[in-house]
C-alpha cells in the first residue's frame, strides 16, 4: 500500500537524454515534472548550454534499473580522457599566470 501512495504523490519522471557533444556520444539523466514535453525542454536547454555544439540523439524514459541507479549514484559516467584522470592543466587550476611570470 505505501508504494501505491508514494506513486500518487509523484509529480515527476526520470528521463534519460542522449546527446552529441562536438562528435561525442554523451548520457546525462533529467527528472522533469510530469505533463511537460521532455524532448523540447532537452533541446531547449542543450541549445542553451552548448549551442550548435550539441545534437539531441534520444529522449525516453529512465527504466526503473536506469532510475535506481541514478538515484543511488552509480549511473554511467561522461568521461572526457580516455584515462578517467583528470587533465594535467588542471593540476594548476585555478592559479593562472600571466605573460612573463614564472609558473
Amino acid at each position: 500500500m505505501a508504494v501505491v501512495m508514494a506513486e500518487f504523490f509523484r509529480r515527476s519522471s526520470t528521463w534519460v537524454v542522449d546527446y552529441r557533444y562536438d562528435g561525442r556520444a554523451r548520457r546525462i539523466f533529467k527528472v522533469i515534472p510530469d505533463g511537460k514535453d521532455a524532448v523540447a525542454m532537452m533541446q531547449a536547454e542543450l541549445t542553451d548550454l552548448y549551442g550548435s555544439r550539441a545534437e539531441l540523439v534520444e529522449v525516453k524514459l529512465a527504466s526503473d534499473d536506469e532510475e535506481r541507479a541514478f538515484l543511488r549514484g552509480e549511473e554511467p559516467k561522461n568521461v572526457l580522457c580516455p584515462t578517467g584522470r583528470m587533465p594535467r592543466s588542471s593540476e594548476k587550476w585555478p592559479h593562472r599566470t600571466t605573460p612573463g611570470e614564472a609558473s
